[in-house]
């Protein structure tokens, strides 16, 4: 019996997570697996009424369930960063969530904005280090406020953190496909303290990996590669600040965020699974938001804690979807969200 916590969070997000649930009840009388969901408030309404977003043994209790799936982290009513920092970051860094993982990959039947590039040439995944960098919180200000004010935030990296993002990454690699290509992204030229522990630790460990074929960008430079020739990645590993951002880029070459699906993992302990486009507060009830990117995460969430088949029945099936969709855009698919969420379930039950 697999426990999944479920967290619906702002906006949109208990729209997409109802749709994914739905897809999660179909694929596991087809695959014939049990399971157990609990959902938890934790959000901006809740911070609203009573002051309060996750607490210590909220979160102790998650620890208990095999997997997380979160809806969207974001509030209207909320200022920037509270929730963000309070709820995404907290859990990412209480429960030790390492890896922030994200397939970025073209699915039959989407628009890529990319010139002549089809679903060949758009299928790589980005492993970004998830707990380290520039969002330790480590800095401050001094005289705020005032003609002096200084603000710093200092990009923490530890060798022992480091090293276990990169042999995730050399080992999913490995995993992957023939081409065995693992790409550093770092800023090694400028950046010459944090990035050179990753540049040598990445050498180091390279070792261990003779299969692996090892290949260095600036990230200014993959940021253009990414447009130009998406086809040339394999895996891509990265820092924290870095990752956020050309993940971001990825999901734009595979279509738009109404498809961008990350988990947020623990190899050792619980991972939390969401779509990335953010809580989307003006379709709020409206059934007009893209619930793929939240089945997609789910399927993501099988795969990570032993379901591979129901997983990849779940992506086979977005697969038969996409060309259905006018748009993946939100208000533009032809369908509203429960509809989408419907499609899916039925094109498992024709596999």
């Amino acid at each position: 019996m697999k426990k999944i916590a479920v967290i619906g969070g702002d906006g949109t997000g208990p729209e997409v997570v109802r749709e994914a649930l739905k897809v999660l009840k179909e694929v596991s009388g087809l695959e014939d697996f049990k399971y157990q969901s609990e959902s938890f408030d934790f959000g901006g309404e809740r911070y609203i009424s009573t002051g309060e977003i996750i607490n210590e043994a909220e979160i102790e209790r998650l620890r208990s369930f095999d997997a997380i799936l979160l809806g969207a982290v974001g509030h209207p009513k909320v200022a920037p960063g509270v929730l963000e920092k309070g709820l995404l970051l907290r859990l990412r860094f209480s429960l030790d969530q390492y890896i922030n993982l994200r397939p970025v990959k073209l699915y039959p039947g989407v628009d890529c904005p990319l010139k002549d590039k089809g679903p060949k040439d758009v299928d790589f995944v980005i492993v970004r280090e998830n707990t380290e960098g520039l969002y330790t919180g480590a800095g401050g200000f001094t005289y705020k406020g005032t003609d002096r004010e200084v603000a710093t935030q200092l990009m923490v990296n530890t060798r022992a953190g480091v090293e276990r993002c990169l042999r995730y990454a050399f080992e999913l690699c490995r995993k992957r496909n023939d081409k065995k290509m693992l790409t550093l992204v770092a800023k090694t030229n400028v950046l010459t303290f944090a990035h050179d522990l990753w540049w040598r630790t990445f050498n180091e460990v390279a070792e261990d990996y003779p299969d692996i074929k090892t290949d260095y960008n600036h990230v200014d430079a993959c940021c253009m590669w990414m447009v130009k020739n998406p086809e040339y990645y394999d895996t891509i590993v990265t820092t924290n600040m870095f990752g956020d951002i050309i993940t971001d880029l990825g999901a734009m070459i595979q279509g738009g965020m109404g498809l961008a699906a990350g988990g947020n993992i623990n190899p050792e302990g619980v991972s939390m699974f969401e779509p990335i486009g953010g809580s989307a507060p003006k379709y709020t009830d409206k059934g007009a938001i893209n619930p793929l990117a939240a089945i997609c995460a789910m399927a993501m969430m099988l795969r990570t804690i032993g379901l591979e088949s129901a997983g990849d029945k779940v992506e086979q099936a977005v697969m038969k979807v996409t060309p259905q969709l006018k748009s993946m855009s939100a208000g533009q698919m032809g369908y509203s969200t429960s509809q989408v969420g419907e499609l899916v379930c039925q094109a498992l039950r024709k596999n």
